[in-house]
């Protein structure tokens, strides 16, 4: 028996209809409110010979559906109702597939009808990708009130920039009150600390308003350390012979269970109107008994259901492999657009720091050739960079500039430090305008780190609210292997010079300080932003929608040089960049220089140390 209802997704050209003001997407597992009070409860036990769902304290019998399936449907519920799963042996879990936690992943799950909402831009269509400055956030830490609403009244500022798109840490039900994000437990349901699931809406239609698209990270590799309260009950659910230091590995060879996930990519891009996703670790999605992998059919979905607007998905994979970022002959992504690069930070924070341990000293010899290198070809690393060894990284040339998402610093390159540190603390001043410059000017897509715009110097460290034994080892792993960047002979942190991830003051202080955009150090910050993204969008941008293969080349130059020119279209983009301190002789551009850092820097055979020059020509 086939549960999964017919799904006609929101178009625009539907014969009769406009884009809706309300949203919903009819998902397969879980609750869904029926109208008038009515709701369909539905869960995939087939370990279970019982099931019954507790109801505002009342427990009701479900009925065997075929193939593992166990549903009910009621009547006279009102949205908010809390209702749980009863297991055989007593116990109450939440369901799996929730829209929201009255108070955290061990409480009930609540009754919600999506279309409660009303949208005010249903006829938002994105941004093309090829448009993309990202911007990362945690809406815990990106205001002092921590919430969806407080979030989307700084989202003024953020547009004004000329950022196009926002990146949004998970926001998922994690366990406890504070965390990253990575260990979601629930992937249907907004943390409740974050706010309603109205809240997050109204967080995307405010992000709308101001002509900024949304991309949200989420995780289908694992639940968290949370999750493993669902194992003695849906043992099916999980790949019992694999273990992650971080919750329960996934088994997406069952059906019912890769339609979870399917459906969840899915409904968040349809009922929360997500411009986007950034799947997380898909080098720990293990799928190899399915025909078709899961992140292939993911992909297809999306192109197929997702339609009258544009929609984004990327992702994070250490193996640094090219078949999921492959392009047709039209230039069109063919499953995903675009992959995080994380040579680039690694090499960037090395040549900044001049670190030669932990995460970004992992760069080994010469890291400003590498960085060269990574803008004119995509991958830096050749070996394979996996947790589980990969074979080795595959040519990427051939990819255009805007399958690779850049960064100086994000999440990870701040968090996995032992005390969160982040670039601006630790670089001279010089360097990192310079990098700033290479980084936006530079064809592929920049993404910013929260308070990076306005020069925000408070650290952003690992943070999370463990409340049980699970989640404490996981948090004990974690802690354990994070980097150290500080001294440490070996690459890592001892125990005693790691920040309390546990502790509510590291939350505390990861928080951005606004006010610091306000005063004259950060406004100068954000002039020099500003001047950058509006370069890029006039003079790079529109050479990004017609790239041939092998676009970038890497040229001779002096040690502590990148000099690259890339063909985009109808231009060369030349950029040459002095990482030395002392001056250097580059090769020569032609055309009009759109950018020197510093300003007044002499256009040139040789340029001073710490500082860069960017110029245009026909191609």
């Amino acid at each position: 028996m086939s549960l999964t209802r017919d799904f006609t997704p929101f178009d625009s050209r539907n014969e009769g209809f406009d884009l809706p003001s309300r949203r919903a997407f009819p998902k397969s597992w879980g609750a869904e409110y029926l109208g008038d009070g009515e709701v369909l409860f539905r869960i995939w036990a087939p370990d279970l010979e019982r099931v019954r769902l507790q109801i505002a304290g009342r427990n009701r019998e479900m009925l065997p559906a075929g193939e593992g399936w166990f549903t009910l449907t009621t009547d006279g519920l009102a949205e908010g109702t809390p209702y749980q799963f009863l297991m055989p042996d007593g116990v109450l879990v939440a369901d799996p597939a929730s829209r929201a936690q009255d108070g955290g992943v061990h409480g009930p799950s609540l009754v919600i009808d999506p279309t409660s909402y009303r949208w005010e831009r249903p006829d938002w269509k994105g941004h093309a990708w090829e448009e993309a400055v990202l911007y990362e956030i945690h809406i815990g830490a990106f205001t002092e009130e921590g919430t969806f609403r407080a979030a989307a009244e700084r989202l003024r500022e953020i547009a004004s920039l000329g950022v196009t798109m926002l990146q949004i840490m998970p926001v998922n039900q994690f366990a406890g009150s504070r965390g990253w994000g990575y260990d979601s437990v629930l992937p249907y349901a907004p943390h409740h600390a974050y706010g309603e699931p109205d809240d997050m809406k109204a967080f995307v239609d405010a992000a709308h308003r101001h002509g900024l698209s949304v991309m949200l990270d989420v995780v289908y590799d694992r639940l968290g350390p949370g999750g493993s309260v669902f194992e003695p009950y849906l043992p099916s659910f999980f790949n019992l012979g694999r273990t992650t230091p971080r919750g329960p590995a996934i088994d997406f060879s069952q059906g019912p269970v890769r339609r979870f996930f399917i459906e969840n990519a899915l409904y968040w891009l349809e009922e929360f109107n997500l411009d986007g996703l950034r799947l997380h670790a898909v080098d720990q999605v293990h799928d190899d008994a399915s025909q078709m992998h899961v992140l292939w059919e993911l992909a297809k979905r999306v192109q197929r259901e997702v339609t009258g607007r544009r929609r984004h998905l990327t992702i994070e994979d250490n193996r640094n492999i090219t078949h999921y970022l492959e392009r047709s002959r039209s230039g069109k992504a063919m499953l995903y657009d675009a992959v995080v690069n994380h040579g680039i930070p690694q090499a960037a924070n090395e040549i900044a720091t001049a670190e030669r341990v932990g995460h970004a000293g992992s760069g080994g010899e010469d890291p400003v050739g590498k960085l060269a290198r990574g803008l004119a070809e995509g991958f830096i690393t050749r070996g394979g960079t996996g947790q589980d060894g990969g074979a080795g990284s595959e040519p990427s040339g051939h990819l255009p500039p805007t399958a690779f998402i850049n960064a100086l610093q994000n999440h990870q390159e701040a968090g996995n430090r032992a005390r969160g540190e982040r670039l601006i603390s630790l670089a001279d001043p010089r360097m990192l305008r310079v990098m700033t410059a290479v980084l936006i000017l530079s064809p592929q897509v920049p993404q910013l780190f929260m308070g990076e715009d306005y020069g925000e110097s408070r650290e952003f460290r690992f943070f999370g609210d463990y409340d049980d034994g699970p989640g404490r080892a996981a948090e004990g792993n974690i802690s354990g292997e994070t980097r150290g960047l500080d001294g440490a002979p070996d690459g890592f942190a001892q125990r005693d010079d790691v920040a309390d991830p546990h502790a509510a003051e590291d939350f505390r202080l990861s928080k951005l300080r606004w006010n610091r955009a306000r005063e004259p150090q950060g406004q100068a910050h954000r002039d020099r932003m500003r001047t950058l993204i509006a370069r890029r969008r006039e003079h790079v941008v529109s050479g990004l929608h017609a790239v041939a293969p092998y676009s970038g080349t890497v040229l001779d130059a002096a040690d502590g040089v990148i000099a690259v020119d890339w063909r985009l279209g109808d231009r060369l983009l030349q950029l040459r960049a002095n990482l030395s301190k002392e001056e250097r002789r580059v090769p020569p551009v032609s055309g009009v220089v759109i950018h020197s850092e510093p300003a007044d820097v002499a256009v040139g055979d040789i340029l001073p140390g710490l500082s860069m020059t960017v110029a245009v020509s026909a191609n």
